[in-house]
């Protein structure tokens, strides 16, 4: 159940994590379950992930998926900066040979303009 108060940090300032989970849960007074109703309805994306979490019968289940959609996560973000690290070192010996060419090029020109000028 910490995994999915972890989830929820982030997502909202507007109502108290705790007080989603209650409401999945069907923990709620009445007036408490209209609070989160009415918040519900202002945010679409936020009671679309709930009725997904509602969705799950089995509280373990939830709890597994949890456990292996954050691992996934962490896999996921971990190759890419991986990635991101590799296509960096690669590409910097490359960019600092053109511009020194580029610099050299234009010298060069200078060079050859001064002595047509002369």
């Amino acid at each position: 159940m910490s995994n999915l108060l972890n989830i929820l940090a982030n997502s909202n300032k507007d109502i108290d994590n705790q007080l989603l989970m209650d409401y999945i849960s069907g923990k709620l007074s009445h007036s408490d379950r209209h609070l989160v109703e009415a918040w519900l309805q202002e945010n679409e994306f936020e009671s679309d992930a709930l009725e997904g979490l509602e969705a799950f019968g089995n509280k373990e289940e939830l709890q597994r998926y949890v456990n292996q959609l954050n691992k996934e996560l962490k896999l996921y973000l971990q190759s890419k900066k991986q990635r991101r690290e590799k296509k960096r070192i690669r590409e910097n010996p490359w960019t600092y040979l053109a511009i020194l060419l580029i610099l050299a090029f234009l010298i060069l020109a200078y060079v050859v303009l001064q002595l047509l000028n002369r």
